[in-house]
Formats: C-alpha cells, structure tokens, sequence
C-alpha cells in the first residue's frame, strides 16, 4: 500500500553481496528452526540495523506438509497491509466462485409507446470495479437500439446492493482523494484497465510559454468533477511543483504550482466523490449521445421495483481473471467490493461487517483461528488489521487444495517478471538472484510496514511456503531485507549447502507497492 516520502532502494550488487555473506555467516541463536543452516542464513539477515527497535515475523514451512521450518516471532500478531488480500481473494474464490460474474443492467417498470417509455429507467449495479466508460456507451447503445428515444421519467441510480458506508474503519483521512483510497459503491467507473474504480484521471499538459495556463484533460470526460486550474506554466529548467488534490467532500479538484515548458504530461489518478453519481452521469450523458433523452432528473439510492425489466445489461469479467488487476496491482477497490459482495451473496447483507463474517467463517474451515486476527477490510488499508505470519503460512499451505489454487496462485506477483500483468508489484524485485521468475507471493506496504508473504521452490525443487511481517521501522525501506529473504529461499538445498546465481543487473527495487508508482516503468 501507499507509503509516503520513501526513496526508491534498487536491488543492487551490494545487496547480491549482502545475501552471499549471510549464506556463510553465523547469527545469534533464537529463532526456531529445524534447519540449522536455513536459520544460520535467516537470522544473519534479520540481523539488519535498520531492523533495529522494530517488529518483525517471519515463518517459512514446507509447502506440502505444513511442517516450520524456520520461525522468528511467528505468532505474534502484525499490520499486514496489502498482504490482508490473502485472506480476501481465497475466501472470495471460495466462496463466490471462479465464475462469479457482477452485472450492471438498465431496467424499467414503465409502459412503452413506441419509442416512448413512460416511466422511469433504472441502472442497477451490483459492484462490477472494472466498468469502463465504453461499457458505460455499450449500456446506452442497446437501449437505444431497444427502441428507446424518450423515458418520460427519471433516470435513477440503483446502488441499493451495498450499504452506504463508503470508506472502511480507520482508514487516513489525509488520503481521501488518493485512487488507493477511493469509495466503495455498486455503482462505480473505471478510467483504464488497471480498473481504480471510483476515480478520475487528471492529465495536465505544460502550455508553449511561460505564464499560460496549463491544459487539463479528465478520463473518462464527465460533468461530475468539477476543475480549478490555479497552476502556471513557467521557463524550461525550473522546478516542478505540480499539485493536484480534490477538495474535502467534494468533486472539485484543484490543480496548482508551476509546470516547467516542455515537461512530461502529468498523470494524476484522484478518487471522486460519491462514485455512484459519477456513474450515473456518464451513463446519462452516454444516452444522450445515443439519442435517447431522459426528461427527468437523477436521483440515487432507489431499489429497482422487482417487477421491473431489463432492457440492457453488462456481465463483468469472471472473478478468476479479476484476480490478475486485483492481485497483481494489488488494489484495494477490488478487495472492499468482495467483501461486500460476499456479505451479499453469503448473508444477504452488502456490508463490510457481514463480508468480513463470512471470511471469518472460511478461515475456520481453513483452520485458521479467526479469533486470532482482526480483519476490519479487505485490502490492509486499515491499521486495525492484524494478522501472524504463522496464521499466512496456514493460510498459504491449505488453499493449496482448493480446486481452485492454480487460478489463484497464478494471479499472485511474480519475482522480476517485467510484464506489469504478470509480475505484478515484484517485477523488478529479486532479479539476478534464484528467486526470480519463481517466487509468487502478495506484498504488503504502508509507512512503517512491509510485508511479502507466498511460495518459492529452492534450489532442490522443494517448495516453501513463508511470511515476513515488519512494523514500526523507520529506515525508507526494508524491502530489500524480503527480498534477501526470498533469495535465500530460492538458493537453499537440504544438504546445508547455497547455490546462489547472482548478476550484477539493476532492476528498481521500491519501498512502494508499485500500484502506487503507475508508470510502467515501477
């Protein structure tokens, strides 16, 4: 997740350097460990300063029998940040389904008169974060060729799936505007297809001379936000002090500072407020550019009559392949709206409260003691979270015999694969090293907590399981210690031996979860 004010820490030869010294150092005793070598290696890097006066867990088991075979304060419980996902996506694999499908449908309860309907027309959401404004288009489009060219009602916003509790327990009030932020509605938009439902991009482009005003452009192009540009553009060579924020309890975003001639177009990604009436107006103005006009107003938060019918419908993709953007950029939209959505489907109640019962429910069955973490969320955004890294190596060794395990485990980041979907937020972590394009696993960040939590296969092809939680430091990163871990892992043999393949290739290292730096080159 989101962490403020750190420097990138490339993975570097000195770091390479730093893992081939603690293959051969020794370490203080303490930490459990049925494999002296392994626990040589472990704690030598644990032994890092920068881990000084901080929290840390580590767990590392045998895939297959669950067996511990290294623990350093396994079972105490931690912030997980982004690594709650874990519990998230199993559970909502289980118990929605690979195939569980969201729809966004237009319905009417009215009578028609030729191209008349006399009445009014519904748009029903039920929690789709992948809407586009093109699917958007496409839901005007069939109405339109329906037959539909005036709806004598109102055109109303039907976000009755869920509650209206927009924003989860304890999340910063300083990062409402921000995209990893945003609200959580059944009715939503998406501005790409990295689908951060819920949110605008804000372009802004340098003007030719110093003194003009920079130019703004909104994706998708809405009424709904409204923009005050205060910046200027200033000479070549000057500093860059762009800002671009959206006011408290509001969709008016201000743009501000200097933008230098010749600079790069600024991508901003900023969460609006109250997506349902951001969907409902891209909806109303994709009508109208269909031809069909809608005499009335629009109005939110009315269920669709049971004995209304559907005139145009949108099925979203299938949750396996939600996964990959869910999973991969690690966004928290996605995770808030399968706990709702499995509060819906589970308990008959859109609500964190009943979703989060439910996981708690499919943790049991998993053997994972539910009464042993806290789970207020879905994504980790919230500090209340804590979970052991014990309680994710459970986790971690039982989904593998889930039907569905292949699917999941394939959406997971995957050490130094530069394919954004695919490696996800560790494609340019662990490369050079044996880790690399074998490690699978979900990381977890915000200020003052790291986490990397998933499977590796070692040097003898034995496949590990393991979780590194660490709170309350207060270096820039610790990112490079995880992964010091995971190559140790992948480097290890049974007989005590290493064999560690390192390169001298420099591939960014962040103290972010690279969904929060979008350009690709994260």
């Amino acid at each position: 997740m989101k962490a403020r004010s750190f420097r990138r820490r490339a993975w570097t030869w000195a770091a390479v350097a730093g893992l081939a010294l603690a293959l051969n150092a020794g370490s203080p005793a303490g930490a459990d460990s049925t494999d002296p070598a392994l626990a040589k290696t472990l704690d030598r890097i644990l032994s890092d300063p920068r881990l000084s006066g901080s929290q840390v867990g580590v767990v590392v088991s045998d895939a297959n029998t669950g067996q511990a075979l290294y623990q350093h304060d396994g079972g105490d419980r931690l912030v997980p940040a982004s690594s709650t996902k874990l519990l998230t996506s199993t559970a909502a694999m289980q118990l929605l389904g690979p195939d569980y499908r969201f729809s966004t449908d237009v319905l009417s309860d009215g009578s028609r008169h030729g191209s008349v309907l006399v009445g009014d027309l519904y748009l029903r959401g039920t929690g789709d974060p992948t809407m586009l404004a093109a699917d958007y288009d496409r839901l005007a489009a069939q109405v339109a060729a329906a037959g539909i060219r005036r709806v004598t009602g109102k055109l109303i916003a039907d976000d009755t799936r869920f509650d209206s509790n927009r924003l989860g327990s304890s999340w910063a009030a300083d990062d409402e505007s921000a995209y990893y932020s945003s609200q959580i509605s059944p009715l939503t938009v998406a501005p790409d297809t990295d689908y951060d439902a819920g949110t605008v991009l804000v372009k802004v482009t340098p003007g030719t001379a110093p003194g003009d005003a920079p130019g703004i452009g909104l994706t998708p192009a809405n009424h709904y936000v409204h923009i005050e540009n205060r910046a200027t553009t200033v000479a070549a060579g000057q500093s860059n002090t762009l800002s671009v924020d959206r006011n408290h309890g509001t969709n008016t975003i201000v743009v501000s500072g200097n933008v230098p001639v010749g600079s790069a177009v600024d991508s901003s990604w900023i969460s609006v407020w109250e997506p349902t009436g951001y969907a409902a107006d891209v909806f109303a103005h994709a009508l109208a550019d269909h031809g069909v006009k809608v005499v009335g107003a629009t109005r939110f938060g009315k269920a669709t009559p049971v004995q209304a019918k559907v005139v145009a419908d949108h099925p979203s993709m299938p949750l396996k392949d939600l996964l990959v953007p869910f999973l991969k950029l690690s966004n928290n939209n996605h995770a808030e709206v399968l706990v709702k959505a499995i509060g819906y489907e589970v308990k008959g109640s859109g609500t964190w409260s009943a979703g989060l019962s439910a996981i708690s429910g499919y943790l049991r069955t998993l053997g994972v003691d539910p009464a042993a973490l806290r789970q207020v969320d879905g994504s980790g955004l919230s500090r209340m979270d804590v979970v052991s890294p014990a309680q994710f190596t459970q986790l971690l060794v039982a989904v593998r015999h889930e039907p569905w395990f292949k699917e999941w485990y394939d959406a997971l980041p995957i050490a130094c694969v530069a394919d954004r979907m695919t490696g996800g937020t560790l494609r340019s972590r662990m490369c050079g090293t044996p880790a690399a394009g074998n490690l699978h696993g979900k990381t977890g960040s915000l200020t003052g907590v790291s986490g990397l939590s998933g499977y590796v296969t070692d040097a003898d092809g034995r496949e590990f399981v393991f979780s590194v939680l660490s709170n309350n430091y207060v270096a820039g990163s610790v990112k490079d210690i995880e992964d010091l871990v995971g190559a140790a892992l992948a480097s290890h043999r049974a007989d005590g031996s290493q064999s560690l393949r390192a390169t001298t290739r420099k591939t960014g290292g962040t103290s972010l979860e690279c969904s929060w730096i979008k350009p690709a080159t994260c």
